[in-house]
C-alpha cells in the first residue's frame, strides 16, 4: 500500500495594494499614482493591470515637482517606471 506524503506548498507572501495609476506620461516614462498606503524610496512595487505586469524598485518619487523620500495615504506622486503603465493599473508593495 502506498503511503500518502503530504507536502506543504509555500505560498508567496500576499502583496499589499498601495496605490493606483492615475496617468502615464509616455514621453518621460513617469506614472502618476494615487497613494492608498505608505510607499518609500527603496520599496519594490508590483504594477499589475490587464496588459501590465512588472516589478521595480522605487528609485525616486516626486510630489508637486519636489523629490520626497516617502508618500502616505491620499498623496498623489510621480515615479519613473521602466515599462508602459495604464490608468487604473493597481500598484502593490512586494
Amino acid at each position: 500500500m502506498a503511503e500518502k506524503i503530504e507536502t506543504k506548498e509555500k505560498k508567496a507572501p500576499k502583496e499589499k495594494k498601495v496605490g493606483e495609476v492615475l496617468h502615464y506620461f509616455g514621453k518621460i516614462g513617469v506614472a502618476a499614482l494615487k497613494v492608498k498606503a505608505e510607499i518609500k524610496v527603496g520599496d519594490t512595487l508590483h504594477i499589475k493591470g490587464h496588459t501590465t505586469d512588472f516589478e521595480q524598485v522605487v528609485d525616486s518619487m516626486q510630489m508637486e515637482h519636489l523629490s520626497v523620500p516617502e508618500a502616505k495615504k491620499g498623496d498623489d506622486i510621480g515615479i519613473k517606471v521602466k515599462d508602459h503603465v495604464r490608468e487604473g493599473d493597481e500598484v502593490f508593495l512586494k
